[in-house]
């Protein structure tokens, strides 16, 4: 049997509402898609039911199941089932465009891409119109990864969602990454390690993609859960950012902007604590920062004065409060 083109790899939990309409705009791909992974990541809902339904349908896709560890422990093993020459992901509860990846497959065929970036859109279900994640980017030739990364953070505007990329498969297993087990907001440190070690990169302004923004209520027990885990994540990805900034090999200029980017998105952590309901969780996690260093650390990573502003604004307001 010859190798699949490519490997989608879809990891599936408790998402019955938006399953069909993923699985349909699977089906509807006419080039390229020769194999879907579908992780049923111990989906307690009627996913198992509607995938089984599907696989009459769709017979280039293999059901796995598994308990539940989460979205990164589902990508993980579709990475380590996939067989393709390339491969992407696509989360269950969002949909592609018809023949999504014909272009971003022909082009990464052709100019042997490590990885291609295809733009998407936000979709709203009707709320608002849907809009370009990425704007008026034009094609770039192809490029290393880290060309791209130096632009993108000098634009100051760099998505790191996995899903909008198509990877050559070697390129992963050369690399031999993993997502992060318990993380939210994995795809950070998972997009800027490819990007820094991509040697051949290019940017394709293709729609592929539809990414899902829904309406969510939560208890206030949830919000407190959901909000510790974007903490925890927040501060494995700054430091993460900073060990790869500190990397020999990686210059002046870039070791800067990387600096830049991991303090701007470590302020997140403040604005998640703030909205924190339960006030001694609140106060507990306070506590720690100023005990590991968080504001030492933000400071020995900054750059310019706005950003050491709001740091000491930040320190301030922890000594009073």
């Amino acid at each position: 049997m010859s190798q699949p083109r490519l490997t989608l790899v879809v990891p599936v939990y408790n998402v019955a509402p938006y399953l069909r309409q993923c699985l349909d705009s699977l089906q509807a791909q006419t080039d390229g898609v020769d194999e879907i992974i579908a992780v049923d990541d111990g989906s307690t809902d009627d996913s198992p039911r509607i995938l089984a339904e599907y696989a009459h349908r769709l017979p280039q896709m293999r059901v796995v199941r598994q308990e539940n560890g989460g979205l990164s422990a589902a990508r993980n093993t579709g990475m380590r089932r996939a067989g393709g020459r390339y491969l992407a992901f696509v989360d269950s509860d969002d949909f592609l465009a018809p023949d999504a990846y014909r272009v971003p497959l022909q082009r990464a065929e052709a100019e042997q891409l490590d990885m291609l970036m295809f733009n998407a859109m936000f979709h709203y279900e009707g709320r608002a119109a849907d809009r370009p994640i990425l704007g008026d980017i034009e094609r770039t030739g192809d490029i290393t990864g880290r060309d791209w990364l130096r632009l993108r953070l000098r634009a100051g505007r760099l998505p790191h969602m996995v899903w909008m990329h198509v990877y050559r498969r070697a390129f992963l297993l050369e690399g031999a990454w993993q997502f992060v087990p318990g993380l939210v907001h994995e795809d950070v440190v998972w997009t800027t390690q490819a990007l820094l070690s991509a040697a051949r990169f290019a940017y394709e302004p293709v729609i592929a993609y539809f990414y899902r923004i829904p309406v969510r209520h939560f208890s206030p027990e949830q919000n407190q859960r959901r909000l510790e885990a974007v903490v925890e994540s927040s501060i494995y990805n700054a430091r993460a950012l900073a060990a790869m900034a500190a990397d020999a090999g990686i210059d002046a200029e870039l070791r800067g902007l990387l600096a830049r980017e991991l303090v701007d998105g470590a302020f997140s952590v403040f604005h998640k604590l703030e909205k924190m309901p339960d006030s001694r969780a609140r106060k507990s996690f306070a506590a720690r920062l100023r005990r590991e260093g968080w504001y030492r650390f933000l400071w020995q990573n900054s750059r310019g004065h706005i950003q050491r502003r709001r740091i000491a604004r930040r320190y301030l307001q922890a000594l009073f409060t």
